[in-house]
């Protein structure tokens, strides 16, 4: 096997920052997010979308959007990316984020493939999976429709301010997982601090927003019409938790968070002794992101020693060199 001379090293990411307005401070506060937005709804952590494309923060390519470094080595996403991805010269087909609900999202839905290709000039639709890192007490998400509706009534209700009652409200727990498909109605709710693997797309149909006003004091646009052409309209089944298996390995656990048919999620827990290591390698099909969500540790790759704490991003590009984990500190493991 070729490992190309140990070129395919990781790198951390440098996110990129919104400001949405029921955004919080969590992502500085607990994960060192340093940006002079405030405030900090979400840091896109690994994504080549031109509505947010993150860096290289160290090594060769520091500085460089993910964008052109991969458009230099196309080979660093993977012989199964590149033979089924349609994301165009340069891009990922998933973008990965944390998202901080100090205040509630709004009510919401993402169009599929089909109709985003045909309406939104060749764009990806978005399906999502989010893993709960914290929840207050009594935090909630929108998941679907409580029951079957018209459009119509549908229509109504959003223009005289119902809407919730139609909407079905689901309670969270840290560590839980959910997996939203694309034309399901949707929002998170306030207090929950959530890490997002999603498709590369920012295609948002926004349906209500609790007429809330912006900075300049303006209503944000709602997409009503599309929003409820693309929209499932059925009842939603309840969202039930995956049954998850933790398979050990000496200095190491990891279980299957989610799997769909544009990536797959895994949570690796590193607990190493202190002549431990942890060996983790990407293979030649398909890139990896570690996303880390809990504790510190360190990476050693060739000459490399890279230390990692809650909220960094590794981008490791197909066919990595390996790489050598100890500390104490949890990530997902997102690959295509």
């Amino acid at each position: 096997m070729n490992w190309n001379n140990g070129m395919n090293k990781p790198f951390l990411c440098k996110p990129y920052g919104k400001d949405y307005l029921w955004g919080g401070r969590r992502l500085q506060e607990e994960m060192g997010k340093e940006t002079e937005l405030s405030p900090l709804a979400e840091s896109w952590e690994c994504s080549t979308h031109p509505d947010g494309p993150s860096m290289a923060a160290d090594g060769i390519y520091a500085g460089m959007e993910l964008t052109e470094i991969l458009t230099l080595h196309p080979e660093y996403l993977g012989s199964h990316v590149r033979k089924t991805g349609d994301e165009g010269v340069g891009q990922l087909p998933v973008l990965v984020k944390f998202i901080d609900a100090k205040q509630d999202l709004s009510v919401q839905v993402h169009p599929t493939d089909d109709y985003a290709r045909e309406f939104e000039n060749g764009q990806s639709g978005k399906s999502e999976l989010w893993y709960i890192l914290d929840a207050a007490k009594d935090a909630k998400i929108v998941y679907g429709l409580r029951y079957s509706t018209e459009k119509d009534t549908l229509r109504e209700a959003i223009q005289d301010g119902t809407l919730e009652k139609y909407l079905q409200k689901v309670p969270v727990e840290k560590d839980q997982v959910f997996f939203v498909e694309a034309g399901t109605i949707h929002a998170v709710g306030a207090g929950c601090l959530i890490a997002e693997i999603q498709e590369n797309s920012n295609l948002t149909y926004r349906l209500y927003d609790y007429d809330r006003v912006d900075k300049s004091g303006e209503k944000r646009p709602l997409h009503i019409e599309k929003g409820l052409e693309t929209a499932s309209l059925k009842t939603a089944p309840e969202p039930r938790q995956p049954i998850r298996v933790l398979r050990y390995t000496p200095g190491c656990a990891r279980e299957l968070l989610g799997r769909c048919r544009y990536f797959e999620v895994y949570r690796m827990l590193v607990n190493t002794e202190k002549r431990q290591v942890v060996c983790f390698r990407a293979d030649e099909l398909s890139f990896r992101v570690l996303l880390c969500i809990d504790g510190c540790g360190i990476l050693t790759f060739e000459d490399t020693v890279m230390e990692i704490y809650k909220g960094d991003c590794i981008f490791v590009p197909a066919d990595s060199v390996e790489i050598r984990m100890h500390g104490k500190f949890q990530f997902l493991d997102i690959r295509c």
